[in-house]
């Protein structure tokens, strides 16, 4: 393949990646901002918002593809996110990967029978966070 060819290939699948969209639910600042510009940097499109009020006004504007959801969070906590999302119809349900820092098996356990996909525990390895969402998303990131 022509080095033309490459760049076009690597130009085509970033493309692909900007339009892919993860909605980020985190309320500790630092926290939010690192993530978003860990993902950003990856090529996702990333919406970042700090409390559940604002959750079900984002996903419907925003459409995310994916959602990242701390667990302890203002206003609506996540396990109550979980169990709105578990309610809606499946086409309208979005995989969503906890990222939290209750450590309990119990806490793991419960937000998994409420349909997230992936739970992580905070701090978080970012290497194992991005591939989870790649296998989410059909592996469409470098």
């Amino acid at each position: 393949m022509s080095k033309s060819g490459q760049n076009y290939d690597i130009l085509s699948e970033r493309r692909n990646l900007l339009s892919r969209r993860i909605l980020l639910v985190e309320d500790h600042d630092t926290s939010r901002q690192l993530l978003s510009d860990y993902l950003s940097f990856l090529g996702y499109q990333v919406f970042a918002i700090a409390d559940g009020a604002s959750f079900f006004s984002a996903v419907s504007l925003f459409q995310p593809e994916l959602i990242l959801l701390d667990l302890k969070i203002p206003h609506i906590d996540g396990y109550r996110i979980l169990e709105e999302i578990q309610a809606l119809p499946i086409d309208r349900q979005v995989p969503i990967i906890v990222v939290s820092a209750y450590a309990f098996k119990s806490d793991q356990q419960r937000a998994l029978s409420l349909g997230a996909k992936k739970y992580f525990v905070k701090p978080i390895n970012l290497s194992q966070l991005r591939e989870a969402i790649q296998e989410i998303l059909g592996g469409l990131t470098t």
